[in-house]
């Protein structure tokens, strides 16, 4: 299974698999460059360059409205210039958040957002995610807390995993009625 391999095998895999592209990769607690082109690392050095001696002032101003905007949306606006470490653990996933809004995707990929969080913390989160999805906002969630799961899906299709494979389909009541289901997750 790929969820196995070391950060090197990801890193030559990726590298295989999207030879024009660059990767940021975080492992433990630190972000990566996993692999930029020729092209890219000539990119990153002039605007190291360019941001020292300042010359790009208005690309700057730019990411800095930007930033603000994304940190609005998610109704962080209080907290604009708080350093984000002292913020509560759900205030820093929901910048989190902003940050990969900031993209402007078409989907959000989360792997278990609401791991660690208290119970507002959580109900904040889904609020949020909510407001995405009524946005048209795609939203793919790898979460194991059904009661969250339930609060975004507000009966959306849910699709339940097992190694890879689907195991179950349908709306939250349909999914956690599933014999499968209940044998593989919920244990009853």
């Amino acid at each position: 299974m790929l969820h196995n391999l070391s950060i090197g095998v990801w890193r030559d895999r990726l590298a295989q698999w999207f030879p024009d592209r660059e990767f940021f990769m975080r492992s433990q607690g630190q972000v990566r460059f996993i692999r930029l082109s020729a092209r890219l690392q000539i990119r990153l050095a002039l605007g190291v360059l360019a941001a020292a001696l300042r010359l790009e002032r208005g690309e700057e101003k730019r990411l800095l409205a930007e930033a603000a905007r994304q940190i609005e949306r998610v109704g962080l606006a209080e907290h604009m210039f708080d350093a984000a470490g002292s913020l509560a653990l759900g205030q820093q996933r929901i910048v989190e958040i902003a940050r990969a809004l900031a993209s402007d995707p078409c989907l959000l990929l989360l792997d278990e957002p609401a791991a660690g969080l208290r119970y507002k913390e959580k109900q904040a989160l889904a609020e949020l995610l909510r407001k995405l999805r009524a946005e048209g906002m795609g939203i793919l969630l790898v979460e194991h807390d059904m009661d969250f799961v339930n609060q975004i899906a507000q009966g959306g299709k849910v699709t339940v995993l097992c190694e890879g494979s689907v195991l179950a389909e349908g709306t939250m009541q349909q999914v956690q009625s599933d014999q499968r289901v209940i044998e593989v997750y919920l244990g009853r």
